[in-house]
């Protein structure tokens, strides 16, 4: 299973998991896109790893939840390699309230973004894949995609939604060759995460080292952290995977936090 020469494009991916996934892929040689909300940190990242691993990259600008941008940049993606193999929609926000205070401007910002986006580019990809005969989309759901947490009502709704819409694309794309599948981590100790930790604190009236150890990490066989590289490691094995056999299908990757 590899992935050379293929051409992956992974939303949000600037920093955090979706960086990790792309060092992933171009270590298979595969072509990356690096399209970010930022495009300048895009362009960084993409140059960045250019030079450390033998696939390439290219830093594309990309709103998700803007359909005339996420258009223009996959016709970006088109017009420099010609094809599009992979879709990891990895781009996703958090915010983090009780449901009687949650903002509903956040609430629509939150389903927008991990809803909207899956959606818009999984559409605008879809066209060329099924062209090409085949392909993968990699949905980043969360073990909120299975399960639910206080004050995060409106995330919960958006993970617990790409289950659903990972499976729709299963059956549509069967026909054409295409894939879908949704990975579903745990904490992930990323800027997005360490964010949460005094946001919790706040909320729930308990100590940031209690968000830690009880909230985040009380629930895994042995309070660690989920590593960027292990969803990565899973973002690839979908990607690569050769046949039909996990379409639908998604993948907890949480340290024993959830388990099915």
């Amino acid at each position: 299973m590899n992935l050379k020469d293929k051409v992956c494009i992974i939303t949000g991916s600037a920093r955090g998991i979706g960086e990790s996934i792309a060092r992933r892929y171009m270590e298979d040689g595969a072509k990356v896109v690096i399209a970010d909300l930022d495009l300048d940190a895009a362009k960084d990242t993409a140059s960045r790893l250019s030079g450390e691993y033998p696939g390439e990259a290219i830093g594309v600008a990309m709103d998700v939840t803007d359909e005339d941008a996420v258009n223009a940049g996959v016709a970006e993606v088109i017009d420099t390699w010609g094809q599009i193999d992979v879709l990891v929609s990895n781009a996703g926000v958090q915010i983090v309230h009780k449901v009687e205070d949650f903002p509903y401007s956040a609430w629509k910002k939150m389903l927008a973004i991990h809803l909207d986006g899956a959606f818009l580019t999984t559409k605008a990809c879809l066209p060329h894949m099924y062209k090409a005969g085949g392909g993968s989309v990699i949905l980043m759901g969360s073990v909120h995609s299975k399960e639910a947490s206080p004050l995060k009502s409106a995330y919960v709704t958006a993970k617990h939604g790409l289950l659903g819409l990972s499976r729709v694309i299963a059956k549509e794309g069967a026909a054409h060759g295409v894939r879908s599948n949704v990975i579903c981590p745990g904490f992930v100790k990323t800027p997005l995460v360490e964010k949460q930790i005094p946001e919790q604190a706040k909320e729930l009236g308990i100590s940031e080292e209690e968000v830690i150890k009880t909230v985040m990490l009380g629930k895994t066989v042995d309070q660690e952290f989920t590593t960027v590289e292990d969803v990565a490691e899973v973002a690839h094995m979908f990607a690569a995977f050769p046949t039909n056999a996990l379409t639908g299908q998604s993948l907890v990757v949480s340290h024993g936090w959830f388990m099915e």
